[in-house]
């Protein structure tokens, strides 16, 4: 389950603290366990996944959250599997571990293993935010964030897409807080 961590140090845990502390900024964060993690165990502990097994995966995901689909507007989906062998995991890296926004919104529902992503907000301060397996995370399109892997380097989540664009970063130029950590 998520984790929040305050620009002060002060480290948050309490689901419904972490959802007050996110809704000046907008950031929708829920946590949904509805089991289907039990249908496809073996596909989330494997590192590379053939195109049929994302498939697979996310078609039964979609089975079971169509309302995530519906409640979001999203036009597709797909599953964004990075693992410690992925092609252009530095660039991955690179791309979306400085201050960004996005045109259109970003939500994501994670699988496996766990991300950071980091937000201003409203008052300039800068919190981190740990989202772990079952939790879903909306954040809107204009609220300037950051995400990075955390050491494991193993992180699955289905991405919503409710823009052809997709989610191409338009950077802010904010720099990080020297605070940023891990949670």
């Amino acid at each position: 389950m998520a984790i929040l961590l305050l620009e002060d140090g002060t480290v948050e845990s309490d689901f419904s603290e972490i959802v007050r502390e996110l809704e000046p900024i907008g950031v929708y964060l829920k946590h949904y366990d509805p089991g289907t993690s039990l249908l496809f165990t073996d596909f989330l502990e494997q590192d590379v996944l053939t195109a049929l097994e994302k498939q697979y995966i996310v078609e039964l995901h979609n089975s079971v959250f169509e309302f995530l689909q519906q409640e979001n507007g999203s036009l597709w989906c797909d599953l964004l599997n990075v693992h410690p062998g992925v092609p252009n995991l530095q660039m991955l890296i690179d791309t979306y571990s400085r201050y960004h926004t996005h045109t259109a919104a970003e939500p994501l529902y994670v699988l496996a293993g766990e991300m950071i992503f980091g937000f201003v907000t409203p008052d300039g301060s800068q919190v981190q935010l740990l989202v772990q397996s079952q939790d879903y995370i909306s954040i809107p399109a204009g609220v300037e964030h950051w995400c990075s892997l955390t050491a494991s380097l193993n992180f699955k989540a289905v991405r919503y897409f409710t823009s052809a664009e997709g989610w191409l970063p338009n950077y802010t130029g904010t720099q990080l807080s020297d605070a940023r950590q891990q949670p």
